[in-house]
């Protein structure tokens, strides 16, 4: 049989995940990529490298067990008789405990839930398939590979809040999330030979963040202690006024939840639009909010990768990933725009086609379009942490 590492990224309803075998040289390499939806329309896909489609199945249980388990069993039985030696799972927020890939013991999985406070919606979702496995499978190694741990390089000042200093040494601090993404685009440009340069790293999708990078290191990032900060998001708000909060709480007697699910599921482009978080459909729409939630977007992208640009003191390249960003050449196009006093000038063709590269010959910095490969990276932390055995 050949052996397998499972890589599981997870979402609050849905699951992303790879198969992942050894290359001669040990190096994991992709064999086949899909998703699992839970609840009530609970399915199974997957596809293969070259795009044949493997299983696409509606599944009868819904609930984690039932869905983790179906995966389970088409992996070891009807996928080429697979013996899976371990799965990886990306986990949002790491805390100050976790910083590097680890083995999840029963009191390590409980250390992880624990830090569910600090990232109320996204925390849940990632230990939910280690329990589910850890039941239907407990003699399968699992390895937990942490969002936040990417950012661990970032120092004072960049990290730090201007709260008393207790508060600090509580852990309230600047964490940066989206870490699997950018650490895959910093091992691709490193393979480059690229890796010197300054780098900014546009993380657009539904959640959104930026990363300015060097040397393969995080320097600063746009999320803080929490998934809410920075960009504009799908239905996050982004860096608010900590003032709209009190007025929130103390003037429209929110309540904690309230606002919790206000900030997370009824803001950003959701909110602006008032129409939809998928940026597809607003590019789609003729409805004046539409674009004015886009410009929004586009606005606080571009601001914020300036800003990163003064960390890095400099800026040598550009790089788009993430679901806007890998196919939105209008939003490429327009935060591009905006950068023009920086040196950036995009090639229109090469941009319209989403090429690797889309900057003009004449751009002082180069822009790049590479889809991130968190699975790959998840397999990689796995082969850390238990070898090729």
């Amino acid at each position: 049989m050949n052996k397998t590492i499972l890589a599981l990224n997870a979402g609050s309803s849905s699951v992303k995940f790879g198969i992942c075998e050894l290359d001669r040289a040990g190096e994991p390499t992709m064999a086949a990529r899909g998703s699992l939806q839970f609840g009530p329309s609970a399915r199974i896909k997957a596809k293969a490298e070259d795009g044949k489609s493997l299983v696409d199945r509606a599944l009868p249980h819904g609930d984690q067990e039932g869905v983790i388990g179906a995966l389970l069993d088409w992996v070891e039985t009807e996928s080429g008789g697979r013996e899976i030696s371990a799965c990886g799972h990306r986990i949002v927020h790491g805390g100050t405990s976790f910083f590097d890939p680890v083995l999840l013991t029963p009191e390590r999985i409980d250390a992880v839930e624990a830090l569910t406070p600090l990232s109320p919606l996204h925390q849940p979702g990632s230990v939910a398939p280690i329990r589910a496995i850890a039941k239907l499978r407990p003699q399968l190694r699992q390895i937990g590979c942490f969002d936040t741990a990417f950012h661990r390089t970032i120092d004072p000042p960049a990290n730090r809040f201007a709260l008393p200093r207790g508060y600090e040494e509580r852990g309230i601090r600047r964490y940066g999330f989206h870490g699997l993404s950018f650490e895959s685009i910093a091992s691709r440009l490193a393979a480059e030979g690229k890796a010197d340069r300054r780098t900014v790293v546009a993380h657009l999708g539904n959640g959104a963040s930026l990363c300015a990078m060097r040397h393969g290191r995080s320097l600063d990032t746009t999320m803080g202690f929490s998934a809410l900060d920075g960009l504009v998001m799908g239905t996050r708000c982004g860096t608010l006024d900590p003032g709209v909060l009190l007025h929130l709480l103390q003037h429209d007697r929110m309540s904690a939840d309230e606002l919790q699910h206000v900030l997370y599921e009824k803001s950003g482009l959701l909110g602006v639009s008032g129409i939809s978080a998928d940026m597809r459909e607003l590019e789609a729409s003729a409805d004046p909010k539409a674009r004015e939630a886009i410009e929004l977007f586009v606005f606080r992208a571009a601001r914020e990768i300036a800003a990163l640009a003064n960390t890095l003191g400099g800026l040598d390249c550009l790089v788009f990933t993430a679901g806007i960003g890998e196919k939105s050449s209008a939003v490429r196009k327009a935060i591009c725009d905006r950068l023009g006093w920086l040196g950036i000038a995009l090639d229109e063709s090469s941009n319209l086609a989403h090429d690797p590269i889309i900057s003009a010959a004449a751009s002082t910095i180069e822009v790049k379009v590479m889809p991130a490969d968190e699975e790959i990276v998840i397999a990689r932390h796995v082969l850390e942490v238990i070898g090729t055995t």
